[in-house]
């Protein structure tokens, strides 16, 4: 099935690319989730508006990547969550979370989207994220966790 993604989907495309994916990711996935919409012969009027929207939400050059890349290294990010006597949190971190963190932090502004957490976040303790700021650059910084 034809679809035309609406948001970056990691190892799949970015805004505004037409892909070919099976059925079944479509229509049980991508689509439900707003991550992509079905393909159409009027939908290419769509991917123009996407990619340019895409255009002003990213960072266009690596060096500007790199840039955002050593303040975000250069931040230290600290969670304030409840959690339990044996130290797990009640629920989990989310990249929303980490990323208002960061910006609480004083660091730049990052979109949830592009925070990968790898696993789930569900104890205390310093844990290690990154953040997908262009195709080549990622920062990783150490978010750590404390009970509230």
């Amino acid at each position: 099935m034809k679809i035309i993604l609406t948001h970056e989907v990691t190892g799949l495309g970015t805004a505004g690319d037409v892909v070919d994916v099976k059925d079944g990711y479509a229509r049980n996935y991508l689509v439900p989730r707003g991550f992509a919409i079905r393909w159409t012969k009027g939908g290419e009027k769509d991917v123009a508006q996407i990619r340019r929207a895409r255009k002003i939400h990213e960072i266009a050059t690596i060096e500007q990547a790199n840039e955002v890349k050593a303040k975000l290294e250069g931040v230290k990010v600290r969670m304030a969550v409840r959690s339990g006597d044996a130290g797990r949190l009640f629920g989990s971190v989310t990249p929303a979370d980490v990323a208002s963190a960061i910006k609480d932090a004083g660091g730049p502004e990052v979109d949830k989207r592009r925070v990968e957490l790898g696993s789930p976040i569900k104890t205390l303790g310093s844990h290690q994220v990154s953040v997908r700021l262009h195709a080549e650059v990622a920062a990783k910084l150490d978010v750590e966790v404390v009970a509230a």
